[in-house]
């Protein structure tokens, strides 16, 4: 029974994938918005390139995986990021299947890269996430804050879009207190995550995207 569990489970990640590469090879044309150089260039200079550690993909249904880019105008990727995609595909084939996780998404960002004053603006949390989900990329657990889709302001540059994920301490309970569970921005993560002993994430990712309108 184990053997049959198992090779289902590996027959679903092939077809998912196989799916995924044929929706990514469909997208592979040249943005004349925003050509290579000029992605990898907004990037390093407004990416915090740092953050980009570990294989932790971000997979949205018609962009792919968009770990560690910076979103395209072309096929109005944008407007499709904030106006009609709903959460990701998140994907870390390194999880330990016994290993429960949280994910948080952030914008430090908010409302603008120059004058962040409402940093960290919650995006999504969710904890209890079973490790081999995550190598399937399904996220599924508890929800604290439901996903939130990136709709940076008109005029205010690029913001990145973090993604955490940590290891869950065993029988630990995580959850908002009353003043963060009302606001979704000015959250202080490193208290939170301080609170809960989360430690440094395992993994880390983000994207830049801009208003669509811009």
């Amino acid at each position: 029974m184990e053997e049959f569990t198992q090779t289902t489970i590996r027959m679903k990640q092939l077809v998912y994938f196989l799916l995924v590469g044929l929706d990514i090879l469909s997208h592979m044309e040249v943005d004349s918005s925003v050509d290579l150089e000029e992605s990898i260039c907004i990037f390093k200079n407004g990416g915090d390139s740092s953050i980009c550690r570990g294989n932790l993909q971000v997979i949205y249904p018609e962009l792919g995986n968009a770990a560690c880019i910076v979103i395209p105008k072309c096929h109005d990727f944008r407007k499709l990021l904030s106006k009609k995609w709903s959460a990701p595909y998140v994907r870390f084939p390194d999880a330990l299947e016994d290993t429960m996780y949280v994910l948080i998404m952030v914008d430090p960002d908010a409302p603008s890269r120059e004058n962040p004053t409402f940093r960290y603006w919650r995006h999504w949390l969710v904890t209890k996430i079973h490790g081999r989900e995550l190598q399937l990329g399904e996220v599924r657990g508890t929800v604290l804050t439901a996903y939130r889709p990136p709709t940076p302001p008109s005029g205010t540059g690029y913001h990145r879009y973090q993604f955490f994920l940590y290891e869950q301490p065993v029988s630990r309970t995580i959850s908002l207190d009353e003043h963060e569970a009302k606001s979704l921005s000015v959250w202080d993560l490193d208290s939170f995550t301080s609170r809960f002993n989360l430690g440094k994430p395992v993994v880390s990712t983000q994207f830049l995207t801009e208003n669509y309108k811009d």
